[in-house]
């Protein structure tokens, strides 16, 4: 059965084992990694789908090597000039969620040209930067609190999430072969269809995104339901009286 895949996500893992095994510094597998996700974007936009959402920066990672640190921020501001230079060329929104207040001044500035200056575009890039799942959720109620709440609906949560312009996602894809979510988008990914490839991210080709696309539209999404069979009687035609 075929599935209309509106809505993929990323766990760009693995640049940094990329590296080692090249016995380069992990930088370098960073730099080969933004290579990717430039080509990765383009190929899922030339697929037709919509949103895309990438897991750039958790919270976490601030607990890796201070110089590891600065060569992403450095990466993530080259490439905000990038989209910032491209944004007529590239056609797409470009949303960053998470919590920007850790970032530098000239970080945020710059993530508040390049969402301006995309914000008319229909099409969806997510880049999850300083995000955490669990520290979204806590926002999202803390904001609901703020708005006098005191019950909460789905929808209500939904609506204060980062992802609020955007449908959940129907994919989501994981390289470097861990098999976990590392906090990124728990509410969203309710009923998401999943992917665990050993690839490592900067590897990781079209030839394989398409077929990772392929398997998702062979499979069957019921959100919870049970698909019907028809009955048969003991002459192998359904059971009209049933």
């Amino acid at each position: 059965m075929g599935n209309e895949l509106r809505h993929i996500a990323f766990i760009m893992d693995g640049n940094g084992r990329w590296a080692k095994k090249r016995h380069l510094p992990r930088e370098f597998g960073h730099r080969a990694g933004v290579e990717t996700f430039r080509r990765v974007l383009t190929h899922c936009r030339d697929l037709g789908i919509p949103f895309i959402t990438v897991y750039a920066f958790s919270t976490e990672n601030w607990k890796r090597p201070q110089h590891e640190v600065d060569a992403l921020m450095d990466l993530l501001s080259r490439y905000l000039r990038e989209c910032l230079r491209d944004a007529k060329k590239n056609k797409a929104r470009f949303c960053f969620i998470g919590d920007p207040e850790p970032l530098s001044d000239a970080l945020k500035a710059q993530i508040r040209d390049v969402e301006s200056a995309t914000s008319g575009y229909d099409s969806v890039v997510n880049i999850a930067l300083n995000y955490g799942s669990r520290h979204e959720l806590v926002q999202a109620f803390e904001k609901l609190v703020r708005e006098g709440k005191t019950e909460f609906t789905e929808e209500d949560v939904d609506r204060a999430l980062y992802t609020a312009h955007c449908p959940d996602p129907d994919l989501i894809v994981r390289t470097a072969g861990e098999k976990r979510l590392s906090n990124f988008l728990l509410w969203q990914a309710a009923y998401a269809e999943f992917y665990f490839t050993d690839t490592l991210w900067p590897d990781l080709s079209n030839r394989e995104i398409d077929s990772i696309v392929a398997d998702y539209s062979a499979r069957v999404r019921r959100y919870g339901a049970v698909k019907e069979e028809p009955s048969s009687g003991a002459n192998g035609k359904g059971d009209e009286a049933s």
